[in-house]
């Protein structure tokens, strides 16, 4: 969906097809035909924007293979979709049934995560429509943070200087501006607004334009890390660094968990595949919800797992939507966004959906609640 900012600029608003993951072409097709495509018709827009992921072997072969990019942008067409930004963050569609830590790797001292990179900022310059300012890549925060050493905080900022390198030259070749938007994660080197900030202050642009390089703000990883939202935006102005990118899901929360009920209930939220790292107010956190143990319970919790904003859990847990609702006053409130790029991005639902139609009829209402949000901030939507 598109939106007219009061700036007269455009924000578009999409959601991530992690939702609906594909190893293939073929699989990814079929999810924007029976899902993407559906939750157009739905919301009656005349264009949605999805945010794409493709595991590594897929970025390879689109990035080398015009028959079969244009495969795929002929797919788009029928659906009349739209692509701004990519999801970078996972490389493969992992099959394991436990994944945890590996979810982040290779990390960006692994020029694997270098070449999958670059392969997706050519995807992207081609697919991004041709009136659009920049287009987006969001990547992990750096690694998990351990182990870490200078030598591989070397490294990683010798593949960042070859990102940078090859988001000019294509800028150069294509005339499109593809900007990365690197993420904050509980766990991760970079866990925190403020480590990113330091981290990315080098590449802010000197002349105050966009920088190719900059901060992919997730509304649930701030949350789970009790991250206030005005002051992480005051962080990163400070240290000049871009919004590129707006990911927007809340975490659940669990204000007493001395009620053993209410640990159950959150302990039930996603799945034992990934990390659900736990943070508890004012105190340390663990990696995992299987961890809890650890903590004190004298504090409210909050977990990561991204959830709908607009389907609240079961009480006694509750959600950040007020963290939300902050970021996005933060993003697109204001005079001008800090961001033109917003993505939905839930994968736990109070139940798996049976099937892509109802999955589409879930994304369709996370997609309305929010079209609302941005309308009651003053942003009027396109037709």
């Amino acid at each position: 969906m598109r939106f007219r900012h009061r700036d007269g600029s455009i924000v578009h608003l999409g959601y991530c097809t992690t939702a609906h993951p594909a190893a293939e072409l073929d699989g990814l097709i079929d999810g924007l035909d029976n899902c993407a495509g559906a939750v157009r018709k739905a919301l009656r827009v005349p264009v949605l924007g999805v945010g794409l992921w493709f595991p590594s072997r897929l970025a390879d072969r689109l990035a080398n293979s015009p028959s079969s990019l244009s495969k795929l942008r002929r797919s788009l067409h029928r659906n009349r979709l739209e692509v701004v930004t990519l999801n970078g963050t996972p490389h493969e569609l992992y099959t394991e049934k436990v994944v945890g830590t590996k979810l982040y790797c290779p990390d960006w001292t692994d020029p694997e995560r270098l070449r999958y990179t670059l392969d997706l900022i050519d995807v992207l310059a081609d697919l991004l429509p041709t009136d659009v300012p920049y287009g987006s890549i969001s990547t992990v925060p750096l690694a998990w943070r351990m182990p870490w050493s200078r030598t591989r905080s070397r490294a990683a900022r010798e593949a960042f200087d070859r990102v940078e390198q090859h988001l000019a030259r294509t800028e150069s070749r294509t005339g499109r501006t593809i900007r990365l938007a690197v993420e904050t994660e509980p766990g991760c080197v970079l866990e925190m607004v403020g480590q990113a900030a330091a981290w990315l202050d080098r590449y802010s642009s000197p002349d105050s334009g966009a920088s190719r390089i900059g901060l992919g703000l997730d509304a649930c990883h701030l949350a789970v890390q009790f991250e206030e939202p005005d002051e992480a935006f005051e962080l990163l102005w400070r240290a000049g660094v871009d919004v590129v990118k707006g990911q927007l899901s809340v975490a659940p929360t669990l204000v007493d968990p001395g009620d053993a009920s209410a640990r159950y209930m959150l302990g039930q939220l996603g799945t034992g595949k990934y990390l659900r790292q736990v943070r508890e107010w004012g105190g340390p956190g663990v990696d995992d919800i299987e961890q809890s143990w650890e903590l004190s319970g004298h504090a409210a919790w909050r977990m990561h797992a991204h959830l709908a904003a607009h389907a609240a859990p079961p009480a006694p847990l509750s959600t950040t939507t007020g963290v939300l609702n902050d970021c996005l006053t933060r993003l697109v409130g204001g005079g001008h966004p800090l961001t033109h790029h917003l993505e939905s991005e839930v994968y736990v639902w109070p139940r798996v959906p049976k099937s892509q139609q109802s999955l589409a009829k879930r994304i369709t209402k996370e997609l309305a609640w929010l079209r609302d949000r941005l309308t009651a901030l003053g942003l009027q939507e396109m037709h």
